[in-house]
């Protein structure tokens, strides 16, 4: 059974563009599982992107690799991607407004964690979809679908349908995995769900604790506690976990001498969506409230957050926010 079958007959899923939109996701992982699986130049292309990061030719081939697919697919009007920072039109005619409200925008990062690409550590890729065009002004709960891609000993792809994308009745999140030479998508799990409790940790950007004294404390509340690290250095990795094992918390705050780095539009929203439609909870680094609800006012806005099993969030706010 193929991504589509998959979608229709198992999710409930009737929009059959949407159904065209996901599996063009799953069309772009499988185009960049194969670039990293024959990835031997590890030279940078002498550019930068938005960040000022310097970019590994791989970063601009899998970029392409993703609005190639996008663009075959026939039903987005608009793209954008960290490397790519700029609504892009993809469409190849000229839409009536009626084919523009058809048609869906996506968010996306192509490679999440190309900085511990070359220790041959997991990366993965991010997507978010929304309705129309257009990205910006729209906030993560306007989403209808969303994605994270995972590359590793396997490649899977994790994918949160909203309630109102499918027949279901509710939110649902399902993994499938990449078989056959790379050519075909099989269900591996037909429903995640994170569970209120779990002693695993990802305590991102640490360096903040130096002069963050609350995530310092919070830190330490871990570590007293005996929760179990689980910190890769990449984002897709270590909210992975949390979906594999079912419980967990990520965090990734900033302070003065060491700002958030995570984007809202390329990774925060559409991550924030599949933990939240897994029955998991998501709150803005510094006050209590869904990232979901943060507005995407500018294409490379960043902002520090937690992710997780919903009393590790809470956590998380009795020491951040007093709460």
């Amino acid at each position: 059974m193929g991504l589509s079958s998959i979608l229709r007959e198992q999710y409930g899923m009737s929009n059959e563009k949407l159904i065209m939109a996901i599996a063009a996701l799953g069309e772009a992982t499988a185009n960049v599982s194969a670039l990293l699986s024959n990835y031997v130049d590890h030279s940078y292309a002498g550019t930068q992107n938005s960040s000022g990061d310097d970019q590994l030719k791989l970063d601009i081939a899998c970029d392409k690799a993703v609005f190639s697919a996008i663009r075959i697919s026939g039903v987005f009007s608009i793209a954008a991607s960290e490397e790519t920072p700029v609504e892009t039109n993809v469409s190849s005619s000229v839409l009536t407004p009626t084919q523009e409200n058809e048609s869906f925008s996506v968010g996306f990062d192509p490679l999440d964690g190309s900085s511990i690409i070359d220790a041959n550590f997991s990366v993965g890729s991010i997507y978010g979809l929304w309705p129309g065009k257009g990205v910006l002004h729209r906030t993560g709960r306007q989403q209808v679908a969303s994605a994270v891609a995972m590359y590793g000993p396997r490649t899977t792809l994790c994918i949160a349908l909203p309630s109102t994308s499918t027949n279901l009745g509710k939110d649902a999140v399902l993994e499938l995995t990449l078989i056959n030479q790379l050519t075909e998508w099989k269900l591996s799990r037909e429903s995640i769900t994170i569970q209120p409790y779990g002693k695993y940790f990802a305590p991102g950007n640490l360096r903040a604790t130096n002069d963050n004294e609350k995530y310092h404390a919070l830190v330490q509340h871990w570590i007293k506690e005996r929760y179990t690290l689980r910190y890769s250095g990449g984002m897709v990795p270590d909210v992975y976990h949390i979906l594999t094992k079912n419980h967990g918390v990520f965090s990734n705050v900033s302070s003065v001498k060491a700002r958030a780095k995570l984007r809202l539009l390329y990774e925060v929203a559409p991550v924030g969506l599949i933990v939240e439609c897994a029955g998991g909870v998501t709150t803005h680094e510094s006050y209590d409230g869904s990232v979901l609800d943060v507005k995407i006012d500018d294409l490379d806005k960043r902002l520090g957050v937690c992710f997780g099993s919903s009393g590790e969030v809470d956590k998380y706010k009795e020491f951040m926010f007093g709460v």
